[in-house]
């Protein structure tokens, strides 16, 4: 896959100008979507997953959203009120209709497809591919640490990922798992760019891709450069493998959307809410 630099370079700095210039999130006291980040969970070594183990850690498996719509302290004791932040939604129909576009094809086509993907494919040999992906994209994790300072994190990204794909048989094992030393906060560009005081802009929910803002829009395009799967050709091939890796984390918590879904008043609301909260949390962190 041909990415010249000097394109690439200046698109970047084009994106950022505008980014400087859109209006900034800006804090509120919604009682509706007040939400406290989960901790993150690392992926699991593939040497001790079993059957029982794989459904008793279904819960552990679900996005940082889920987690956080599933959190029991939601905030709605208005005495507990606090200021949250918000991101502007100007583009709130189109936003509602990828919402709708989205859910459908979740809960007709990627859930059932997944369903039997997670009865035709054992848990240790899903769990092995889930750690593979994860160990495969360090290089987003180390230089997004690198970016932002955080040296013994960049440090730790790089021992995990020489560990894991030795001893763990090229990420298919995560023994690294084990040592919380070798398990820092996951970066990204998005959180980069915000690092660096450059505001979200406002709030997009992106067609197949789900949640997102301007500025990690942005940050989604630099990573995907950096990462090895970026570079995978042809490009349909790339998608592919990228769409695998999607139906293969999405068959460890199969059963947990619609219950979300049915337990906010808003789901539109709640999932961007609950997007918006954690991605500010993990740019603080």
């Amino acid at each position: 896959m041909n990415k010249p630099p000097h394109i690439s370079a200046t698109l970047m700095v084009v994106v950022l100008l505008l980014l400087i210039g859109c209006a900034g999130a800006k804090k509120s006291s919604r009682l509706d979507s007040e939400m406290q980040p989960p901790e993150y969970t690392q992926p699991s070594s593939s040497a001790s997953a079993d059957d029982s183990d794989a459904d008793n850690t279904q819960k552990s498996e679900l996005s940082d959203e889920e987690l956080l719509l599933l959190d029991d302290d939601l905030g709605w004791d208005e005495e507990s009120a606090e200021e949250i932040y918000t991101v502007a939604d100007p583009l709130e129909p189109f936003n509602r209709a990828m919402f709708i576009f989205n859910d459908k094809l979740y809960v007709w086509v990627m859930i059932p497809v997944a369903k039997g993907y997670s009865k035709v494919v054992e848990p240790q040999i899903r769990t092995g591919v889930k750690n593979f992906f994860f160990n495969i994209t360090a290089p987003i994790r180390i230089i997004n640490n690198i970016l932002q300072g955080k040296g013994q994190a960049a440090e730790a990204e790089i021992a995990r990922f020489l560990y894991n794909s030795t001893v763990g048989v090229l990420g298919f094992g995560n023994p690294a798992g084990k040592n919380a030393g070798l398990n820092p906060d996951p970066e990204d560009f998005g959180q980069t760019l915000g690092r660096y005081g450059i505001g979200d802009g406002f709030y997009l929910y992106l067609p197949f891709l789900g949640p997102s803002t301007l500025r990690d829009t942005v940050g989604m395009v630099g990573d995907r450069w950096i990462s090895p799967l970026g570079f995978v050709e042809p490009w349909e091939v790339s998608l592919g493998v990228t769409g695998y890796n999607i139906l293969n984390n999405l068959s460890f918590r199969t059963g947990d959307y619609e219950a979300l879904k049915e337990a906010a008043l808003d789901p539109y609301e709640a999932f961007r809410n609950a997007y918006v909260q954690l991605r500010q949390s993990k740019i603080k962190r």
